[in-house]
Order: C-alpha cells, then structure tokens, then sequence
C-alpha cells in the first residue's frame, strides 16, 4: 500500500495569496457603512475566508478530492469578484481598489487553475 501525498498548504503560493487577499478585504470592509456590517460585508468576508480556507482543507485530501476543495475556493473567488462589483456600484469601494483586488483575484484563479491542473 503506498503513501498518499500531502500537500503543505502552507507553502503553497495560491493559499498565502489567498491569505493576503482575506487581510485587504477585511480592511476594506471597514469603511463600508454600519447598515451592511452584516448583509453584503458578512457575505464578502465569508467567501474570502473560504478562499484559502478551502485550500487548507483539501490538502489534507487525496489529489482527486483537493481538486474539488480547489473548484470550491475556486468559486469563492469568483463569488467575491461580483460582491465586489456589487459594493463598487454602491459606491462602498472606489475604481482603484476594485481594480486592485481583482488583479489579484485574477491572479489567484489562474495560479489555482494552473496548479489544479497539475495535480
């Protein structure tokens, strides 16, 4: 019987990314007006938690079930983009940090892509 691979989640660049992600969102989410503390802003950190939370999970897994963890944390990140776009029409973020997370979003979702497919 042979050894499962693990994947230290730690070291991966997708999860740290992920985690910077988390830390610019919640600082974000600070200066959104006290009515939406808990409808879109709970929404938003939520799914930016389970970015690099899902990559942690799943890498405890075999790689056919990480790769599911990674279409989860995957589909966060895209949930997140259109919260994002959904606060910026609000009027809650301005263009420059819209632009700025998504950059990184787009950055995480291809790096996750790229890595997925090599699993």
């Amino acid at each position: 019987m042979g050894l499962r691979k693990r994947h230290n989640y730690k070291n991966l660049k997708i999860w740290k990314l992920g985690l910077e992600i988390v830390n610019d969102i919640f600082d974000i989410i600070n200066e959104f007006p006290k009515h939406e503390r808990f409808d879109l802003s709970s929404q938003i950190s939520r799914c930016s938690i389970s970015m690099p939370s899902n990559i942690a999970e799943g890498s405890a897994r075999t790689d056919k079930s990480f790769s599911h963890f990674l279409d989860i944390s995957l589909g966060s990140s895209f949930e997140l983009e259109t919260q994002l776009l959904i606060a910026y029409h609000r009027r809650y973020i301005d263009e420059n940090k819209l632009n700025k997370l998504e950059e990184k979003i787009e950055e995480f979702q291809k790096m996750t892509m790229s890595f997925q497919n090599r699993l």
